[in-house]
């Protein structure tokens, strides 16, 4: 049963219902950005490090 007091916009849409179905979508734009970013610096440090062992040899 629907919570009878259920917050709506003035178009009738569940306020709710929204931050819940928002809550279990996955990472948002700024998460992916930052998980992006912090991909290419590991990245770019492991092909740093290796650029300098072959480099030693």
């Amino acid at each position: 049963m629907k919570n009878q007091h259920a917050k709506f916009t003035v178009v009738g849409t569940d306020i709710e219902e929204v931050k819940r179905l928002n809550a279990n979508s996955g990472m948002s734009y700024n998460e992916l950005n930052e998980w992006f970013a912090q991909k290419m610096q590991s990245e770019s440090t492991k092909s740093f490090k290796e650029s300098i062992g072959s480099k030693n040899k």
